[in-house]
């Protein structure tokens, strides 16, 4: 074990963020450039090329970027010319390239940072040219995968560099310290918890015997302790030649699964996968699923949910304004930017939904409560028993302290001629009294 294992966890550095910065930049171009024209133009050109099988002949790439209709295919179109007007119909146009056109010079207009799609024909796009512009509509869409491929591509690098793998490390000591918060098990038994497959088995039995047992005797349940049912015993089933990684698996895990809960051993599945993912980075998806289930979506869920519907409210506001005809519907544009900044976002959240934990069952969580309820009343009767042995012990004590009080004062008084001579005298005087009201019942005694 490292002397770092349990210290401070790692930090991200400023490399780790200015790697990542740079590479979504160089993607995000790379997509912009590269990726989304060439995925526009194959999308349009499957979807409304001319349908008419004479025109589907003659159509072809006319120059670079623009494909159109040729009026005869006989008659090649020279290199760098400008004057496509000469060569091409006007019914199906699609120029994806960056040069300006004139409708004067090549038969339609559009400026060099615009594309046009054309399709008048059946099932096409209308008479009128869609403008796209690229900048407008496709910006978002590129910095999203170009953002997603950085975030991949860093899963990959060494943790001094890559910002995901970085994070990842940091998930893996923040997991083990909650396991150990939650269990009150020790580092040293966290480790073998979380160790994978492959370590566990290069271990003796004798290595490991002292941690399962404190494990397997933390995870006794109450009730088979007090009522008497248990009746295996750790020595039973853990013997010399036992497999370490499936006697982890099938007895400690259910265990501390029944003991604890599902999400205790989650953590130890999902940080085992971890340390998987950090001695083979092509263990992908284990250090994803760490990062994802036990810190993105605990920590960003409502923030991700949020910018969805933040995402919807424009999408719907966008489209509000396209209705009232204030956004051109051949320019169309803003709108998907609109849509791709939604999509991005629910596809998001989607991909955070599925690493979210499930709920424990219901029954098993009204189980543990009412296992938890019947330890506290345990508790509570001990609890009541020892009090009433100790009032009654403060009352005999009491009792006692108070006879004793009592018969000193009685001897104290006893112990002076002039006390008792005063309790006779009135005893006598008072006697007296009476016999005299007895005698003369009419007249008055003290006359």
């Amino acid at each position: 074990m490292s002397a770092n294992e349990h210290g401070a966890a790692p930090k991200a550095g400023m490399q780790h963020t200015l790697l990542l910065l740079a590479l979504v930049a160089v993607f995000s171009f790379g997509f912009y450039t590269l990726v989304i024209p060439r995925g526009v133009e194959g999308a349009v050109l499957s979807l409304f090329h001319p349908h008419d099988e004479k025109e589907n002949q003659s159509f072809k790439e006319v120059v670079p970027g623009v494909f159109a209709v040729m009026k005869d295919t006989t008659k090649p179109v020279p290199a760098g010319a400008e004057n496509l007007k000469e060569y091409i119909k006007t019914d199906y146009i699609f120029d994806f390239s960056h040069a300006e056109r004139s409708e004067a010079v090549a038969g339609y207009s559009k400026g060099a940072g615009e594309w046009v799609v054309k399709a008048n024909g059946e099932g096409g796009l209308g008479e009128a040219a869609i403008i796209l512009e690229p900048a407008q509509g496709f910006t978002i869409l590129s910095l999203v995968l170009g953002f997603a491929l950085a975030i991949f591509v860093t899963f990959f690098m060494p943790s001094s560099i890559g910002y995901m793998a970085q994070k990842v490390d940091r998930e893996i000591h923040h997991t083990k310290t909650k396991i150990r918060l939650q269990t009150g098990f020790s580092d040293e038994i966290v480790d073998l918890l979380v160790m994978p497959d492959k370590q566990l088995m290069e271990l003796e039995a004798h290595q490991v015997r002292s941690s399962f047992k404190v494990v397997w005797d933390r995870t006794m349940q109450d009730t088979d302790r007090n009522n008497g049912r248990r009746v295996v015993r750790f020595e039973d089933v853990f013997t010399n030649d036992v497999n370490l990684a499936e006697f982890r698996k099938e007895v400690l895990f259910i265990r501390i699964q029944e003991f604890f809960s599902d999400f205790v051993v989650n953590e130890i599945i999902d940080t085992t996968a971890g340390l998987v993912w950090s001695g083979n980075r092509g263990k992908f998806f284990g250090g994803l699923r760490l990062y994802m289930a036990h810190h993105f979506t605990e920590k960003y869920s409502n923030n991700v949910t949020g910018l969805a519907y933040f995402g919807a409210a424009i999408l719907i506001v966008i489209i509000g304004i396209r209705g009232l005809k204030f956004i051109p519907a051949t320019k169309p544009s803003l709108i998907l930017a609109a849509i791709s900044l939604e999509g991005s976002l629910l596809a998001l959240l989607a991909f955070g939904l599925i690493y979210t934990g499930e709920e424990e069952r219901v029954d098993k969580l009204m189980k543990k409560m009412e296992d938890a309820a019947k330890l506290q009343l345990e508790t509570m009767k001990d609890v009541s028993q020892d009090m009433h042995q100790m009032a009654s012990a403060l009352v005999g004590e009491t009792s006692e302290i108070i006879k004793k009080k009592v018969e000193l004062a009685i001897a104290d008084a006893l112990a002076s001629d002039d006390n008792v001579k005063r309790v006779v005298s009135d005893k006598v005087a008072e006697k007296i009294i009476v016999a005299m009201r007895e005698a003369f019942p009419g007249k008055n005694t003290n006359s």
